[in-house]
């Protein structure tokens, strides 16, 4: 597998869109991240999985599967080798991400086709915290 079999996968699932997260490609569901190819010069996709999701695949698929490093990798953002990666694996691994962020969006109230509202810059919210004050 590869970048391209990855963003062919992602965008089959309903509701996925491409997008763009600090300079690398996203996929998102209801305006919400749920994989990225940021790590792709590495021959990594990345996966947003739960720490239970994240410990299963890693445990199951060593040679596969590995926490991304740091603090991200610690909130279950999760590394698939694609060139080690069938399709099978990459697709189920895929909308594992995906129906977790489909989930989410439901609990929260948002519809999978609904973007996400823009986030206020960090400036301003601190601004309008003093305000409140």
């Amino acid at each position: 597998m590869n970048a391209k079999d990855f963003r062919r996968i992602a965008l089959s699932l309903e509701g996925a869109e491409e997008g763009s997260h600090g300079g690398a490609v996203d996929f998102r569901v209801g305006g919400r991240v749920f994989a990225t190819l940021a790590s792709v010069e590495q021959g990594y996709g990345n996966l947003m999985l739960t720490l239970e999701q994240q410990a299963a695949f890693c445990e199951e698929l060593p040679q596969l599967f590995l926490p991304i490093a740091g603090g991200w990798g610690r909130m279950g953002m999760t590394h698939i080798r694609l060139a080690a990666a069938s399709e099978d694996v990459l697709a189920g691994a895929l909308r594992a991400a995906w129906k977790l962020r489909v989930d989410k969006n439901a609990r929260s109230g948002r519809k999978s086709s609904e973007p996400a509202k823009p986030a206020m810059p960090m400036r301003k919210r601190r601004h309008a915290r003093r305000l409140k004050q």
